[in-house]
């Protein structure tokens, strides 16, 4: 029937159709049938009208929840935070018609539960999402997954549309700030004309954020602010957030001899050092810290960490709210150094968490002379932070209200979600990369802006005045300050305090100079078999690996039986018994609770559940410490600076860092150089780390054999490192505790075996822990008196030494082991010689080239001793070793007959 009717209407004429229709619309009487079919034709079209116009209400309401969630995740492409730009006027996935929606629909009033309106106008919302994320401060935070942290910062930020709330006072307290921090700069600028500085010039706007946040800690509930930065901006944060008497700078400039009187060591130039002091505030006292470092950007990252980490750890369970590690960085640093990813890892890992940093970076749009486009191939200099998932506040460098308000909003995001937060101000270098720069050579145009740019505090005042502050009132701050800078410049050099940097508080109680120390580490024997109890018994119901128990068990009998004592439960026993005296010890590295090489097992797993159980955690329980081991990030430059970072606040706890294979470490060298060997030279700072670092050649090829012990002995003098290689258990226990029981700190560097960890000659006896033993800095085999040969050595060779000797029966054949090559103990050395008769040939045996290990060293070091050394050993080369096993055994054998026959 269907289709008899359609076909009758497709074959009835339009005019026919429409005649009808208008008649059936104006109630003419129709046959029924018509009516009946007009009737529902009529039904039809109002239906299709409804629901087009139903489907366009839905895909508009639709079109503002994704422009509300677009601006929130791209209104930074449109914010104004360029001084040196034209501010962005649109972007194509902002426009209205990316989502449908149209200047007609700007009264139309929308509902939606995703935003605090909730019933407003298009106009409205699009309003305040301009506002919150176009104007001074862009930010990047819908990439944070997690839906609480993000709400909550959307909560704090559109209902205040992302502008400062403040009080007069604080305006003022600001433009005091910016005045300090202008004047200061151009003063230095008249008065050291040419003088490197490293001014913040452009980038003035940190000194109001710094205040600040300093002023919002006390309320926060921090009490210690712990900062690192590079040198530009340094002097001026000393001065204006520190407190750094304007006088001891200007002396530093001077280079007076008030500067260096008393200083026990090199130093350094004024913007590399570290300062603190305490700052009373309304809400109590805040502790400020400001970490010394070298001029390799980035490199104290990990180190403040790790001061920060240590800091948290003494303070307990609120250590994280308590201590705030602040990094301030420069853009091209920020995203060209790949420490930086290092460190941004860090901060969630359990071994290395510090509870959130906010990081502030200082983007100057340029690195020394390198153009942006250059030096990154992201939009942003912060684009590194993303995988954090942490909010990135970029905020118009001229605008310090907009920068306080967001440094305000930093903190609090980091004391509610201990994550690290980044605020980026956008800002200029006025000057060169130094005083001596001239920036026009390369960057003309750029620097022709900057030229024509008023300074910001001129700008925040003109500001201040438009809102009815009194011009009069704010000339007179500023010459207040210019007042006290003539003031300071014209006065006497004031007493120095760099010669207590590093030495008080923890520190006061030790002292700065090496010197040998002869006293016993041992143990009673009661004491070692029951601190042997301790770290062999396991729990009720706990089952270990069974190759793990069997390996419990031998060291519990070679402890009772009082032979046969291997290297690792040597290094475990020292352990014990540190931890028991009440220090604290923190062990890290790649592998580190097993070991690299299997023979440590600080944590033990329970092979039906995998719960661990550390057996120490008794021993530091008993003498009220802790003991923390982790394996650590595959890092060595970020993990090993953390370490140093630690030690430096922990001089009565053994801090150690282990090398997965010793030559791993030269990844870290910077921290190597710049802190570990210099540090207490350049900054007076001390440190007690450890470093244990795998060695030994044993055909494993160039990677996996030298830990580069020459590299370690060209950084010594002045007795700024020990340099140890132990060769038996025995040793490696006595060095450990020697290291907290000597009445000074010095970095302790300990080259560690591998095949020996397993090699039954290199075991040790109860007698040797026992009261009375210590650690040698030379051992003797043979008979001196008698010996036709000398051999003098270092490390695993010895045992291969040992077993050629007995092979061919060489009775007149005696070995010397340096056991600790740096500081040298020459007089041992030479009252060994001294036994010799005149005719005894002396060799210097090592398995490494000639031109690597400790040769050259012990060579420069021997010749003013009597008689002459010859080497024997591999041919100098560029590589430290073969990679091939034949050939390695090849030339093992024949040092071995080159030093026997």
């Amino acid at each position: 029937m269907r289709t008899y009717e359609l076909s009758f209407l497709a074959a009835l004429p339009e005019k026919t159709f429409d005649s009808l229709y208008c008649r059936w619309l104006q109630g003419d009487e129709l046959p029924d049938d018509w009516q009946q079919f007009f009737s529902g034709y009529q039904l039809g079209l109002e239906a299709g009208k409804a629901g087009a116009v139903a489907q366009d209400v839905v895909l508009k309401q639709s079109g503002l929840q994704s422009l509300i969630y677009r601006y929130r995740d791209l209104g930074h492409l449109l914010a104004c935070t360029d001084p040196l730009s034209p501010c962005p006027v649109d972007h194509p996935l902002l426009e209205l018609a990316a989502f449908g929606l149209d200047e007609n629909d700007m009264d139309t009033v929308f509902s939606t539960r995703r935003h605090y309106l909730q019933h407003a106008s298009l106009r409205q919302f699009l309003t305040v999402l301009q506002e919150t994320y176009c104007r001074e401060i862009g930010v990047e935070f819908m990439h944070i997954q997690n839906p609480d942290e993000r709400q909550w910062l959307i909560n704090r930020m559109e209902p205040v549309l992302n502008r400062p709330q403040l009080s007069v006072a604080e305006r003022l307290l600001v433009m005091k700030k910016l005045h300090e921090a202008v004047l200061f700069e151009s003063f230095l600028h008249r008065k050291f004309p040419g003088q490197k500085r490293f001014s913040l010039e452009g980038g003035e706007s940190l000194i109001p954020v710094l205040e600040i946040l300093v002023q919002a800690c006390s309320q926060a509930g921090v009490t210690d602010l712990v900062m690192g930065m590079a040198h530009r901006g340094r002097l001026n944060v000393l001065a204006s957030i520190f407190g750094k008497p304007y006088e001891a700078i200007f002396a530093e400039f001077r280079e007076a001899e008030a500067v260096t009187n008393g200083f026990a060591g090199d130093g350094d130039v004024k913007y590399h050092k570290g300062y603190s002091t305490d700052r009373q505030l309304s809400d109590g006292m805040l502790h400020l810290v400001l970490a010394s470092n070298p001029s390799h950007l980035e490199a104290v990252d990990p180190v403040l960490e790790g001061k920060c980490r240590a800091r948290q750890d003494r303070y307990g369970t609120d250590g994280e709210k308590r201590v705030l590690p602040l990094l301030i960085h420069g853009d091209a640093a920020f995203s060209g150094q790949g420490l930086v990813a290092e460190v941004l890892n860090m901060s969630q890992l359990d071994g290395y968490r510090t509870g959130g940093t906010i990081h502030i970076v200082i983007n100057n749009q340029i690195g020394f002379t390198t153009f942006p486009r250059d030096a990154r191939s992201s939009r942003y200099a912060t684009d590194v932070a993303k995988l954090l998932a942490c909010p990135i506040f970029h905020v118009h460098g001229e605008s310090p209200e907009a920068a306080v308000h967001c440094v305000r909003l930093a903190l609090d995001y980091r004391q509610s979600f201990a994550r690290d937060v980044v605020l980026e101000l956008i800002c200029f270098r006025r000057r060169g990369h130094n005083e001596g720069d001239e920036p026009f050579f390369t960057q003309p145009v750029m620097y022709r802006t900057i030229a024509e740019r008023p300074a910001v505090n001129r700008i925040y005042a003109d500001k201040l005045v438009e809102s009815g502050i009194e011009r009069v009132l704010l000339d007179d701050m500023a010459t207040q300050i210019t007042n006290r800078l003539d003031a300071a410049f014209a006065a006497l050099i004031p007493e120095l305090r760099s010669i207590s940097i590093g030495f008080k508080e923890q520190w006061q109680d030790l002292g700065r100079e090496y010197q040998p120390y002869d006293q016993s580490t041992g143990l009673p024997v009661i004491r070692l078999r029951h601190l042997a109890d301790e770290i062999t018994t396991m729990p009720d119901h706990f089952r270990p690996h069974p190759k793990l128990a069997t390996l419990l068990e031998k060291r519990q009998e070679s402890l009772q039986d009082g032979i046969g004592i291997d290297w690792g439960t040597a290094e475990t026993l020292a352990y014990a018994s540190l931890l028991s005296e009440g220090h604290s010890i923190r062990l890290s590295g790649q592998d580190s609770r097993r070991g690299t090489f299997n023979h440590r097992h600080a944590v033990l797993y329970d092979l039906d559940d995998g719960r661990p159980f550390i057996p120490l955690q008794k021993s530091a329980a008993a003498g009220g410490s802790s003991f923390q081991v982790y394996d650590s990030l595959l890092s060595e430059n970020g993990v090993l600076g953390f370490e140093y970072g630690y030690s430096l606040e922990t001089p009565n706890g053994l801090t150690l860092w282990e090398a997965q294979f010793g030559d791993f470490a030269n990844g870290a060298q910077v921290i190597i150089d710049q802190f570990i060997a210099s540090g207490e030279t350049k900054w007076n700072r001390a440190s007690g780390l450890v470093m244990l670092l795998p060695h030994g050649c044993e055909g494993q090829g160039a990677e996996h054999s030298s830990a580069r012990i020459e590299r370690y002995l060209q950084l010594c003098a002045r007795n700024n490192l020990v340099v140890t290689q132990p060769s038996t258990p025995a040793q490696v226990f006595h060095l450990l505790r020697r290291q907290l029981k000597q009445p000074f700190r010095k970095p302790l560097i300990v080259f560690t075996p591998k095949s020996l960890l397993r090699n039954p000659l290199c075991s040790s006896s109860l007698d040797e822990l026992m009261e009375g033993s210590r650690f040698q800095e030379l051992l003797i085999s043979g008979n001196l008196h008698t010996a036709r040969r000398l051999l003098i050595c270092s490390g695993k060779i010895y045992y291969e030494l040992l077993r050629r000797i007995a092979e061919q029966g060489n009775d007149d054949v005696a070995v010397i082991r340096v056991e600790q090559l740096y500081p040298l103990r020459t007089d041992l050395l030479q009252n060994a010689l001294l036994r010799c008769s005149p005719g005894t040939e002396r060799l210097w045996v090592q398995e490494e080239p000639e031109n690597m290990g400790a040769w050259s060293f012990m060579q420069q070091h021997l010749q003013a001793l009597p008689g002459s050394l010859r080497f024997v050993g591999r041919e100098a080369d560029s590589c430290p070793a073969v990679g091939y096993h034949r050939l390695h055994d090849e030339q093992q054998q024949m040092i071995l007959a080159r030093a026997c026959s």
